[in-house]
Parts: C-alpha cells; sequence; structure tokens
C-alpha cells in the first residue's frame, strides 16, 4: 500500500474552542514559515474566523472540516498531516476515534487530556496498532501533566549522573494563580459520573497503577493518597490535596514503567498544593481540602450541579487575556535517592496554567513532533510527554521562558 501523501505538517483540531485558540495563536508567532499548518474543526465559516484573528503569518493556513462523529474525515484528517494535536473534549467523549485514526495512519498525535479513562482505553484498544506504524500517542501535553513529567525525569538523570542511585520518596508542592476552564469542568463531570456509574471506571481511578504498560509487574509499593491528604509538606509549608494528582501522578508512574522503572522499582510519588506557612496556612490547606470534597460531590449530584452550572464558566469560556497574562505556576519538586542524597526540581513559568501556560507547552509539543525528528526518543506507541519527547521539550519550554532546573541538596545520611 502507498504512503499516504501528507499535505501538512501540522494540524490543529478544534481550534474554533477557547484554548485551540489560544495554541493556534502561539503556532502562529513560532512556527517556522515553511512548516505547513492547518487548523481543523467542524464549522468551516468557524475556522475561517478564528483565522482572520491570528497574525499575517497564518493567513494561509489550511482549513480542514472534520468531526468525530465522521469517522471518514478523521482518517483524511490523520492521514494528511504528520502530526495532529487535539484539544476537542471531553476526550472520553470525543477522543478515541482521533486516537484511531492516528494509529492506523502513522499519524504523531498529542492531546492535553488529564482523564485517566481515556488515556487507558486509548492505551489498550489502540497503542499497540500506533506501535507498529510508528505514531507516537502522547497524551496530556499541557499543564497536565507537562511540569510533573518533566521534573521527575530531571530529577532521575540528576541522579543518575551523579551516582546516587534511584529515587525512592519524591513530591511536588504547587502553587498556582489561575481558574478552571469551563473544558475542564466538563471533564470532571464526565469522570464523575463514570465513577459514580460504572465499577470498572471507580476501581481504576483508585488504582495508583492504572496506566501501567504491565500492572502485573508493577511494585506492591505504597503511593501517597491523591486526594484528603492535609498536612506539612517535605518542605515545610502546609499543603491541602492537589485536584490534579489524581492524574498528573499516574502518568508520571507510567513514565517509570515504560523505562524499565528507571526511575525507581520503590518510588514514591505523589503531589500537593502548597498554602503557606504558620496558623493561616494550616486554616487554608483544611479550608482547601474541605472546599475540594465539598465542589466533588456537589458537581456528583444532579441537583447541585444545577446549581453549579449557573455560576461555572461553560466549555469554550475562559478568562480575558489581562487574566491570562497574570497568572502563573510553579511546582518545587523534591526527590530522596537510595544512597540518600536529595534533589530539588523546579518547573515554573508566566501566565493562567489552564490557558496561557498551556497554550505554550501544548504548542511546543506539537513543534516538536512535527521538527525535531531523530531527535526524539524512538518510542512509539502510547506514550507521556517525558517519553516521548523527552528533554527536547525540556529544551524547547526553557527558550519560551519556562523554568526547568534541577538542584543537589543536602544528604539526609549524616
Amino acid at each position: 500500500m502507498a504512503a499516504p501523501t501528507r499535505n501538512h505538517d501540522l494540524v490543529l483540531f478544534g481550534a474554533t474552542g477557547f484554548v485551540g485558540e489560544l495554541i493556534a495563536g502561539y503556532l502562529a508567532h513560532h512556527a517556522p514559515p515553511d512548516l505547513r499548518v492547518g487548523l481543523a474543526g467542524r464549522s468551516r465559516a468557524k475556522l475561517e474566523d478564528v483565522r482572520s484573528r491570528l497574525p499575517v503569518a497564518a493567513h494561509d493556513w489550511a482549513i480542514i472540516e472534520a468531526d468525530t462523529g465522521d469517522p471518514d474525515s478523521l482518517a483524511a484528517m490523520a492521514t494528511g498531516t504528520r502530526v495532529l494535536f487535539t484539544t476537542v473534549g471531553p476526550y472520553a467523549k470525543y477522543g478515541l476515534p482521533v486516537v484511531e485514526a492516528c494509529a492506523r495512519a502513522g499519524t504523531h498525535y498529542g492531546d492535553l487530556t488529564g482523564e485517566v479513562s481515556f488515556v487507558r482505553e486509548a492505551i489498550d484498544r489502540w497503542g499497540a496498532l500506533a506501535n507498529t506504524t510508528g505514531a507516537r500517542i502522547v497524551h496530556a501535553c499541557g499543564y497536565d501533566s507537562v511540569p510533573s513529567d518533566l521534573a521527575v525525569l530531571l530529577l532521575h538523570q540528576a541522579a543518575q549522573a551523579d551516582g546516587e542511585g534511584r529515587l525512592t520518596e519524591v513530591q511536588l508542592v504547587a502553587r498556582a494563580k489561575g481558574g478552571f476552564s469551563g473544558g475542564t469542568i466538563e471533564s470532571m463531570r464526565g469522570q464523575l459520573d463514570g465513577i459514580r456509574t460504572d465499577p470498572a471506571l471507580r476501581s481504576l481511578a483508585g488504582d495508583p497503577y492504572s496506566l501501567s504498560p504491565d500492572r502485573t509487574a508493577e511494585p506492591a509499593t505504597r503511593q501517597p493518597p491523591d486526594l484528603g491528604w492535609v498536612g506539612r509538606s517535605d518542605e515545610g509549608p502546609w499543603a491541602a490535596p492537589f485536584i490534579m494528582a489524581s492524574a498528573n501522578t499516574r502518568i508520571v508512574r507510567r513514565s517509570n514503567a515504560l523505562q524499565g522503572w528507571a526511575y525507581g522499582r520503590s518510588l514514591r510519588y505523589g503531589e500537593v498544593m502548597g498554602m503557606g506557612r504558620g496558623p493561616v496556612g494550616a486554616v487554608t490547606a483544611g479550608a482547601t481540602a474541605l472546599g475540594l470534597r465539598l465542589f466533588g460531590a456537589a458537581l456528583a449530584l444532579p441537583i447541585t450541579r444545577k446549581m453549579l452550572d449557573r455560576v461555572l464558566p461553560s466549555p469554550g469560556a475562559g478568562p480575558s487575556e489581562a487574566a491570562r497574562r497574570s497568572g502563573w505556576f510553579h511546582s518545587q519538586v523534591t526527590a530522596s535517592t537510595v544512597s540518600g542524597q536529595r534533589y530539588r526540581a523546579i518547573a515554573a513559568g508566566p501566565g493562567d496554567p489552564g490557558y496561557a501556560a498551556t497554550a505554550v507547552m501544548a504548542g511546543e509539543t506539537a513543534l516538536s513532533l512535527a521538527l525535531d525528528g531523530d531527535r526524539l526518543p524512538s518510542a512509539t506507541g502510547s506514550l507521556t510527554p517525558a517519553t516521548a519527547l523527552g528533554n527536547i521539550l525540556v529544551e524547547r519550554l526553557r527558550e519560551a521562558g519556562h523554568t526547568y532546573e534541577v538542584t543537589s541538596l543536602a544528604s539526609s545520611v549524616p
């Protein structure tokens, strides 16, 4: 069979959505002039409207009509490009046909999902095919879960370079200024509905190794809880549950397993949200934990969900440019090794993490898949940011103004 004709180097599917248009804007400013970019979605008129608002460099980008309910349109879109990045969510509802189209076409794929059940199903259904066709299927390429995944990779590399052995205890303390997108809220609704009605999804959500490539080979190491945790972080400040921990931790553990558990067979990895020091920090941590629990309960119940729907952002909505610019994220990750040596990694950047910063992460992921070729790790199939892009993405994000650094700390061994 003849190889498909690739008329495009990179297609952004979902370009008319709020985050999709932000990513399109980032690409318009940073893609090389000769990169063949296409904007894809259901409505040609809306795509043309988005394109008209982009910088002049994007005004000759192709317009591609495609719909997740039309397999032929997805196949045509996937076979016509080398890289497809999709923002069309919730991914559990709309994402699997896109993954299938890319896996069949040998087209590299990226998304912004934080939906663990979707990633698991995509792995099980299309991971082997993608490996055969040479496609890199890369999930969680935004604030879910790039900072977490790349920071732990760098900690591992630092410990190995120093001869300090594998990682044992690793904790990420997140601080950020930003808001939730309507798409994120919609994804949370879908996941809560699935967990409530499907015992298999409920079991999957509770399994810390739910994204492992070989669940039976995972160690019996007890992992930190994702939610319900209030106390002091490893660095001293009070901490509360981090709402993204349930997705990020599983991506990091998958990265470890995909590399033959190179980080450490007994790795314990957890994430919390930093709340400050002293009595104020303790009260804030407790209030945040309670608020998250009440919010999850209210979102899960139909009667209270209707009330929340009146005030929560709807899919496609988002904050103003000024609000996006004023946001930031800062993830501090501390690690101990089998030798007792300790390290600290910082992953940080400007911009609302769910919007401005995510547009940078997604844009650089897409550009790396399209441009970096043989510089990338050789792995194919269902991957993570660390295993698909690794240090190449770190370099790109540093050049884009994000911080990724590792410092050696005092040993914990006297």
